[in-house]
């Protein structure tokens, strides 16, 4: 067995055999007879044990010479929730690398951002995910590739740049090698396919938002769609988002230029629909899309772990598919963060509202609604704190951590060590370990962050016959799931308004 291949092969055959969907995307199955790979859960007849070798990504399995089945495709499975339940440095890679960094900033960007050098990053990876840095950039975009070949109306040369390839040359190589075909021939083969409800990333039954391009997302059910467009329009901003029934619509800041997205939400899956968006940045746009709506989340292993509680068991399995949701941009994150201490979410909302009609850029073109950008971190630096409208203490935490982020102190992409992260903002005047882990939570996305302080969190334990002053010790039992404990406790309380702010926020 190569060196790429997963070390325990006894439990991933088990995994292929009773063809569990929770392993999708997780590892994946090489049968050395027809020399292609495929998902844990595919249909297809079980290969005999003796056939079969295990690979912890699809770069790794095309780089030993396999090619992607075209029944199950494996490369359309949601990314593996261990990456953020790991957090090390091939987890921060794999998630720099699917925001298209490699496309943009080479492998030395990437290893730049890391902190490491690139020969160092190369060896981490290919000794955890079976393959380098370049190869696993090359299997993210020809999975981009097949999806825009297979959902969109895209010339084809049009996909090869939206997808990341120099050339369309390069693209069509690629293709070749990953699939067996040409690009022409999977458009022409590709059907609606009732299995891409849900596991595979089929669209939800309503109609797409109207936009220049949908994409459809893969996502692993469980999925609480009715959850997540709550979360959000409760604390949806006017002017850079906006929520309606079943569709969550946002600006974006991209890297190549701004953009906005309608993510049309349903049990069944998500749709979404990007308009004014560069071709280079088609990447960047889905990646962000599916941080904000946690798309990645295995939530069998959620529930799994959250039902040894006596407590929590009921509850979590009222609602299995509850996601913690993420966010487009850390910055922002923060930023709100600050805003919504001590007060009500509807007060943090009319803030932020405020905030950008002072200082976020127009976003001309992104609709009607949406009318501007979220001020960049250096807009609101600038900004005098005690002109803002608010304490005074809470204008100049505002302002100098937004200092801190422009002048690359304070590192808030998914790139990041969480620890150091905690670390340099838990160090800035006025900001303290509720706001610090409400941004773990949700712009580091840390699966196993724990606010024992918030309201939402005690009153809902008082309401389950805990007792709020031991919640931190209460809590240590259900790592490492402890940020969708608390997305689930908050969830009990949505009758009734939520302040979700601490007790206390002392920096």
């Amino acid at each position: 067995m190569s060196t790429a291949a997963i070390i325990d092969d006894e439990r991933c055959y088990r995994a292929v055999a009773s063809r569990d969907r929770r392993f999708d995307g997780a590892f994946y199955t090489a049968v050395r007879t027809t020399r292609i790979y495929c998902r844990p859960s595919c249909p297809a007849v079980t290969p005999r044990r003796r056939n079969v070798e295990f690979y912890r990504s699809a770069a790794a399995a095309q780089l030993a010479g396999y090619r992607a089945c075209r029944r199950c495709l494996p490369d359309a499975t949601p990314g593996s929730a261990e990456w953020d339940v790991r957090a090390d440095v091939a987890g921060r890679a794999m998630r720099l690398i699917n925001d298209g960094v490699v496309e943009r900033e080479g492998v030395q960007g990437l290893a730049i951002r890391l902190g490491y050098t690139s020969r160092h990053l190369s060896r981490v990876l290919l000794e955890q995910m079976g393959a380098g840095p370049l190869a696993l950039a090359r299997a993210r975009r020809a999975q981009t590739a097949r999806v825009l070949i297979d959902t969109t109306s895209m010339s084809m040369a049009e996909v090869a740049f939206a997808a990341g390839f120099a050339s369309v040359r390069q693209f069509n190589q690629t293709v070749g090698e990953v699939y067996a075909c040409t690009p022409s021939a999977l458009r022409a083969a590709a059907r609606p396919r009732s299995g891409d409800i849900g596991a595979d990333g089929g669209a939800p039954t309503d109609g797409p938002p109207a936009a220049d391009l949908t994409i459809r997302l893969a996502v692993r059910q469980p999925f609480d769609a009715g959850a997540l467009l709550r979360f959000l329009a409760a604390r949806a901003v006017c002017g850079v988002e906006s929520v309606e029934p079943g569709c969550y619509r946002r600006t974006l800041r991209l890297p190549h230029g701004p953009a906005s997205v309608a993510l049309t939400l349903s049990d069944g899956g998500v749709l979404c629909g990007l308009r004014g968006c560069d071709p280079r940045d088609v990447m960047a746009a889905v990646e962000r899309c599916r941080r904000l709506l946690d798309l990645d989340a295995d939530p069998e292993a959620v529930v799994a772990g959250l039902s040894s509680d006596e407590m929590l068991a009921p509850i979590v399995g009222r609602t299995p598919g509850l996601r913690v949701p993420g966010h487009v941009d850390g910055t922002e994150v923060a930023v709100r963060a600050v805003l919504g201490q001590q007060i009500s979410v509807a007060r943090a909302r009319t803030l932020a509202a405020r905030l950008v009609q002072r200082s976020g850029d127009r976003a001309d073109g992104a609709g009607s609604e949406l009318t501007h950008l979220f001020p960049t971190a250096a807009a609101i630096a600038a900004l005098d704190p005690e002109t803002l409208p608010m304490p005074r203490a809470r204008g100049r935490a505002l302002t100098g951590l937004c200092a801190a982020i422009d002048a690359g102190d304070v590192v808030l992409d998914r790139s990041a060590d969480r620890a150091q992260v905690r670390a340099s903002l838990l160090a800035v005047p006025g900001i303290g370990p509720w706001t610090a882990d409400y941004i773990a939570m949700r712009a580091l996305g840390d699966p196993d962050v724990f606010l024992p302080t918030d309201v939402g969190v005690r009153h809902a334990l008082r309401r389950a016959g805990r007792d709020h002053r031991r919640a931190a010790e209460v809590a240590e039992d259900w790592r490492p799931w402890r940020s969708y404990a608390v997305m689930h406790l908050w969830n009990t309380l949505t009758e009734t308004p939520l302040t979700e702010t601490p007790l206390t926020e002392t920096g």
